[in-house]
């Protein structure tokens, strides 16, 4: 380390010379090498956005053979949180699947499958379920799918299936139409919702549950912690973090945890999670006894096909209606919330304006306009910036 820190001294500010050096440990370097004149600047590379992840298709398709039918445009839009790796992991997928079939061309279907083989893992066609079994599995996923629709700020359901994947013996995909960087309160009720909704079928149609919930419980549960103790999205304990975590080793795990924190707030923690647990776990019940009979018919249709493409689900939950949007967030105290809607932006401006009568079906704003969002109260607009969630 000495002798660097003296190598980047001796470097002339008219060198030309540019050190760069990555880590996936930024929490152990040293402060000496981060100080101004050394590494002083840190760029976080990210996962890419849509715009990102259509580039990055493409320079790993080049000099491959892409069938007409495949839209790399497409497989973006389907591959949200994949990363540079996972995209040439997807590319390089596909071509191995249309050469085991004697194929020539890549097609849409092999990026399909390719993209649930980086995402769960390859088919395990050795594994043989018994009748009951599949049927379980089938009950499962099918709530999970029915909840995740019923739920008006769920990520649509995209595919269901009962095959064996990875760890998985079944898995049903729900992924965003856009790429998101904040999520609401009322999207983590939902997620809770949706990932409780295969643990209370079994519950509901074979009276007691498997261990096929337990990572659904696990994910449920990291959720819920969250909300109480790192998002102040508690009614009952505000607007404060509990615990103080060592950083982000691994840009993304913790690997310790320190209460900083009384055993009376503990067990107030451990009753909201409790709460926001069971209030998940009614609202799957609610759904899924309203609409038993669509359930049944999504089981059976996945008994006889295995998999269940998203126009399929469309079909199958035509009658289901989106459940009530929730009351809004009640942890203000004596401070209400403002009855004049948010200001419309330039954009939603210049649409509401083609619609033809001025302001479409939108309610312009009172006392005219203004732009920019300033979160900390300074005079100069701030950046949003994006933070992690699974």
């Amino acid at each position: 380390l000495n002798q660097m820190l003296v190598e980047l001294d001796g470097f002339d500010t008219k060198g030309g010379v540019i050190v760069i050096a990555a880590t996936n440990r930024p929490d152990i370097l040293d402060p000496a090498l981060l100080r101004p004149g050394r590494f002083d600047r840190q760029i976080v590379v990210a996962q890419p956005d849509l715009n990102g992840r259509k580039g990055i298709l493409r320079v790993h398709a080049r000099g491959k053979p892409i069938a007409p039918d495949a839209d790399l445009d497409i497989i973006a839009r389907r591959t949200p949180g994949f990363t540079g790796a996972d995209l040439a992991n997807v590319i390089n997928e596909g071509a191995l699947l249309t050469a085991r079939s004697n194929g020539k061309q890549i097609t849409m279907e092999s990026l399909e499958e390719a993209i649930d083989r980086v995402m769960a893992g390859p088919e395990r066609k050795s594994v043989l379920l018994s009748e009951k079994e599949r049927k379980v599995i089938a009950y499962h996923e099918g709530g999970h799918a029915l909840v995740g629709h019923a739920m008006p700020h769920a990520d649509p359901v995209h595919k269901v299936t009962i095959i064996p994947r990875g760890r998985a013996l079944g898995y049903t995909a729900a992924l965003p139409t856009e790429d998101k960087f904040l999520v609401s309160r009322a999207e983590m009720l939902d997620q809770l919702a949706m990932l409780l909704g295969g643990r209370t079928a079994e519950e509901m149609i074979f009276h007691e549950p498997t261990t096929g919930a337990a990572n659904d419980i696990e994910k449920a549960t990291q959720i819920a912690r969250g909300m109480i103790t790192e998002y102040g999205m508690s009614e009952r304990l505000g607007a404060r973090k509990f615990g103080n975590g060592d950083g982000e080793p691994f840009l993304g795990r913790d690997m310790s945890h320190s209460r900083d924190y009384s055993d009376e707030i503990a067990s107030s923690i451990d009753e909201e999670i409790h709460r926001l647990i069971e209030t998940a776990h009614d609202e799957a019940w609610e759904v899924l006894v309203e609409y038993r009979d669509v359930l049944d018919a999504l089981v059976l249709r996945l008994l006889e096909k295995e998999t269940v493409s998203r126009p399929e689900v469309l079909e199958i939950f035509a009658s289901v209606e989106k459940r009530p949007v929730r009351g809004s967030y009640t942890g203000y105290g004596k401070r209400l919330p403002s009855d004049r809607p948010p200001i419309l932006s330039p954009k939603e401006l210049a649409l509401a304006a083609a619609d033809g009568n001025g302001t479409g079906n939108a309610a312009l704003p009172a006392n005219g306009q203004s732009f920019g969002f300033n979160p900390a109260g300074s005079a100069e607009p701030q950046d949003d910036v994006p933070s992690g969630e699974g």
